[in-house]
């Protein structure tokens, strides 16, 4: 087999990617070891910046969003008892959020490459990089796991495996530089079958600890509190859970809906960043190169922009012999990915109570909450990170 770029995982960065380029004529083959079931059927929270969402139209594969998203034009913050809306549209010029679950993200990409002829190997085993220091990179798999050994020949290859794929680990220790952050607490995520609560997300510290008010449709809803990450799911019955609840989102003249929980898990929470994302002609994108914590809803994001840096760089590469902003894509990347992080670390660090520090601490973490309600500045910050801040090219 044989093609110009080889991508190793069909999440959101190696889908776009597929997409971004087929528009522009550059052939590409994704190799993923999951199913498509599998793919399509891993259920994750989405919050996507506008951008995103603007790019899924200009590529063509909005229709299912537009008709099922809901589409937020501010967050609350909650803190003490005291709530403040934040009119992103209104501080960011009209930008606002879109809450539409990853996994229906992926069904779309998917759907739309595989009608436009693109070419997806599903349920591939034995991923393998070589010469990727070369001229002639190749990539070896058995299709279907069992079958026979495949080489695929690329001029580059993408690696858009996730944390644990294989593609970072190509990368010799002494090229790379990691940085990771691991947090002293967890999400307990669930979904309900219940009308919604809220018209948007609601984001709490409160002294019980950090909760978040999040939906996934008009009678499905996705909540969240901060837990021990060791725990057990067996300490969690779903009346302690909704009791918990209750507590950390309750607010004068709100009602929080219960219902029937079908879904219930712990996710730890962690910051991670790989420097570099580039070694000869392997590019890292998504969670391969950077991971951060779920409340500053940056992930699929992060994921997305490094692509679309990536796809004018090798289309530039490519159609015109231009290798300028391919040598600088790693350079170009991780500034924004930085920015997410930190983002990130920041809404964390303020929302949660972290059982490593004191009341001093605690005492901070309120004082940044309301510096954003009395300060403009702030929450104008606050709300251009959260839609998406402007690309740095």
């Amino acid at each position: 087999m044989k093609t110009e770029i080889g991508i190793i995982g069909a999440g959101p960065a190696g889908l776009f990617l597929a997409h971004l380029l087929g528009r522009a004529g550059i052939e590409a083959v994704i190799l993923e070891s999951r199913t498509r079931e599998e793919v399509e059927g891993t259920i994750r929270a989405g919050v996507l910046e506008q951008w995103v969402v603007d790019l899924m139209r200009d590529l063509g594969l909005a229709a299912r969003l537009d008709q099922n998203a809901d589409f937020h034009t501010g967050i609350t913050l909650q803190w003490n008892g005291e709530r403040l809306h934040l009119d992103m549209r209104e501080l960011t010029g009209g930008k606002q959020v879109t809450v539409y679950p990853q996994h229906e993200v992926l069904r779309d990409l998917i759907a739309g490459l595989l009608a436009a002829g693109g070419d997806i190997r599903f349920g591939v085993g034995e991923t393998a990089l070589h010469e990727i220091t070369g001229e002639r990179p190749f990539i070896t798999f058995r299709p279907d796991k069992t079958g026979p050994e495949t080489r695929l020949d690329c001029a580059y290859i993408v690696g858009a495996d996730g944390y644990h794929g294989p593609s970072r680990q190509a990368i010799p220790e002494a090229a790379r530089r990691e940085f990771h952050k691991i947090y002293p607490f967890g999400w307990l995520g669930i979904l309900a079958r219940a009308p919604r609560s809220w018209h948007e997300l609601i984001y709490a510290n409160q002294a019980e600890g950090f909760a978040l008010l999040s939906t996934r449709s008009p009678d499905v809803q996705r909540l969240y509190l901060q837990c021990d990450p060791a725990d057990d799911l067996a300490l969690w019955p779903d009346r302690r859970i909704w009791d918990e609840l209750q507590a950390r989102l309750s607010a004068p003249g709100f009602t929080l809906i219960e219902g029937p929980i079908f879904q219930k898990g712990i996710i730890p929470l962690r910051s991670f960043v790989c420097e570099t994302m580039h070694y000869g002609r392997l590019f890292l994108a998504g969670d391969a190169a950077h991971i951060v914590p779920p409340t500053g809803a940056k992930g699929l994001n992060l994921a997305v922009a490094d692509v679309v840096v990536l796809a004018a760089a090798l289309i530039a590469r490519v159609q015109h012999n231009d290798g300028e902003k391919l040598a600088r894509y790693s350079e170009t990347a991780l500034r924004r990915v930085w920015k997410g992080e930190r983002f990130s670390w920041y809404m964390t660090t303020m929302l949660h109570r972290n059982p490593t520090e004191g009341e001093f601490e605690r005492r901070i973490h309120f004082a940044d909450l309301d510096f954003v309600r009395t300060s403009r500045a702030a929450a104008t910050a606050l709300a251009e990170n959260y839609v998406g801040l402007p690309f740095d090219r």
